[in-house]
């Protein structure tokens, strides 16, 4: 394959030098020529930027890292764009997490009210980007690593853009599976089923055979210490659900937890602040340790395989989030569902899934009408639409709840809801 040009649309993130080693170890996968950094945020994308061409100068990679502030120019003839943006920063994610606990409702910025309220900031803001890269280059791909992954993939496949959506969560269980079993990533196999950030691991493969019974007995405690969960649910159910689950299976817990200690956007605004330090040190030329406490761990590693996959047309499976079309029967098929998908140049067809147990199966057909209703309030506005969606979440659900957040979640975002 020849050398690509890729463009990151939200390239001033502490995220991005992660995304950046990869590129720089995986080139042999990915031969990217030129590498365009694109974010408003001029004073972030100088230190990123500056840290992007060590870190490539230091593994010897013969890449060319441009940033800009100007969309357009910065999309113009990419072969993909990787969009990792988030609308209102950190400020507004705060406010995600706290103002719906206040209800005693989960606070959390990819699910419940919160989620609601960043799929609403961000989905307009997304499918304008979308339509302006398809003007400039309508070949591109959108690798969409921006939450709520779902329903923003779901935005712009109903759009029509060429999109496929990416979350870490999939690779992130391969790479601590493959760990405990001291076999190479590459030879574990998930049977990982579900919608983003709502995902269970129901069979975990080497050599084609399933350990997942094995990997539960011999490291429950293990697992069910990552996800904050019991070993005995673990084992009860015999799969190993996403630590997403934790908001379904153990709310009021989760709500107890959070109303003692700060947000997690507090916690990640300390650490960006100490991140964009070191990245202004000339010295720096990889990236820092603490970057793996900022979450998106592989990140890098899955985001060059689906790019490849889908610009060499290699024809593997990953897991991605892609259209159901039929792969979970009880859905529509313009659903976004997150399985294990052969990726091509025509996209992410998922492959066949085993029925499912209606324990999984009815909790992800009622996300799916939520996250349907999400879409019709990011994409037409209106209290009413607002009030339906947060009703329709298993998280929220009732009348009084679902009034006051509809309520807390306009006052909260109206700077970024035109139609507020």
């Amino acid at each position: 394959m020849t050398g690509i040009k890729l463009a990151v649309v939200g390239g001033g993130s502490t995220y991005t030098p992660e995304l950046i080693d990869g590129f720089a170890r995986l080139r042999d996968v990915l031969p990217v020529e030129e590498l365009v950094l694109v974010d408003p945020a001029a004073d972030r994308l100088e230190l990123v930027g500056g840290l992007a061409r060590r870190i490539f100068a230091r593994q010897g990679h013969p890449g060319r890292i441009t940033w800009t502030g100007d969309l357009d120019a910065g999309v113009d003839g990419a072969d993909a764009v990787l969009l990792q943006l988030r609308v209102g920063g950190q400020a507004a994610r705060n406010e995600d997490e706290t103002w719906p606990l206040e209800c005693g409702c989960v606070g959390q910025e990819t699910t419940g009210a919160g989620g609601l309220a960043k799929a609403l900031r961000t989905v307009p803001v997304v499918l304008d980007i979308a339509e302006r890269v398809r003007r400039r280059n309508p070949d591109a791909w959108i690798v969409d690593f921006t939450n709520p992954v779902g329903i923003v993939t779901r935005a712009l496949l109903t759009a029509g853009h060429k999109a496929v959506g990416l979350c870490n969560v999939a690779i992130g269980f391969q790479r601590k599976f493959a760990r405990l079993l001291d076999v190479a990533p590459q030879d574990v196999q998930l049977e990982h089923v579900g919608l983003n950030h709502l995902t269970w691991e129901r069979a975990v493969r080497v050599g084609g055979e399933d350990v997942l019974p094995r990997l539960i007995a011999e490291h429950g405690d293990a697992i069910a210490a990552d996800l904050h969960m019991p070993r005995t649910l673990v084992e009860r159910l015999g799969v190993v659900p996403s630590y997403y689950l934790r908001y379904y299976y153990q709310h009021d817990e989760v709500v107890r937890e959070l109303r003692t200690k700060p947000s997690r956007a507090a916690e990640v605004a300390a650490m960006e602040k100490e991140l964009l330090a070191m990245y202004g040190d000339p010295a720096l030329d990889e990236k820092p340790e603490l970057l793996g406490k900022r979450g998106g761990a592989f990140y890098s590693e899955a985001a060059v395989a689906l790019t490849s996959s889908l610009l060499r047309d290699t024809g593997d499976v990953q897991v991605v989030n892609a259209l159901n079309n039929g792969t979970l029967p009880f859905l529509p098929d313009d659903a976004v569902i997150e399985v294990p998908a052969t990726v091509g140049a025509g996209g992410a067809a998922p492959v066949p899934v085993r029925p499912l147990e209606p324990l999984y199966a009815g909790l992800i057909a009622h996300v799916t009408a939520y996250e349907h209703l999400a879409l019709e309030a990011a994409l037409k506005g209106g209290r009413d639409r607002v009030f339906e969606a947060l009703l329709a979440h298993p998280l929220v659900g009732q009348i009084e709840y679902a009034d006051r957040l509809a309520d807390e979640l306009l006052a909260h975002n109206r700077e970024h809801l035109a139609w507020a």
